[in-house]
């Protein structure tokens, strides 16, 4: 058994299943494990997804959302077990991977047209 076969074992165990489907320009709500001094609670941050990085185990997402006119970006490494659900509030339409755009816009400006339904 070669290194690559026990990295790719390894990283097996540690992969959640069950994560949505999320792409850029969905707002998100993901439910975070804080711990402060010895407790720990569940934090949200909700928001919308600005990029997907796929890799596998190292799949991320950064979510922005705007916070006291500030914005505020986080990523989230999906398959950490700090991040205990994400839950999609809605799907947006994006036309591009990365929406880097969104930085310059405040308010509604920000918002992008939810994505139609296909049936």
């Amino acid at each position: 058994m070669n290194n690559r076969d026990i990295l790719a074992s390894i990283a097996a165990e540690q992969v959640k299943t069950g994560l949505p489907d999320v792409r850029p320009g969905d707002t998100v709500r993901v439910a975070v494990r804080v711990v402060e001094g010895n407790r720990e609670r569940t934090q949200s941050f909700e928001g919308t997804i600005m990029r997907v990085r796929n890799g596998g185990l190292d799949r991320q997402i950064t979510v922005r959302r705007i916070s006291n006119g500030v914005g505020v970006e986080r990523t989230f490494l999906m398959h950490s077990p700090r991040v205990e659900k994400i839950e999609i509030v809605r799907r947006g339409h994006a036309r591009r991977a990365a929406l880097y755009f969104l930085r310059e816009r405040v308010g509604k400006a920000a918002t992008l047209r939810e994505k139609r339904k296909t049936t």
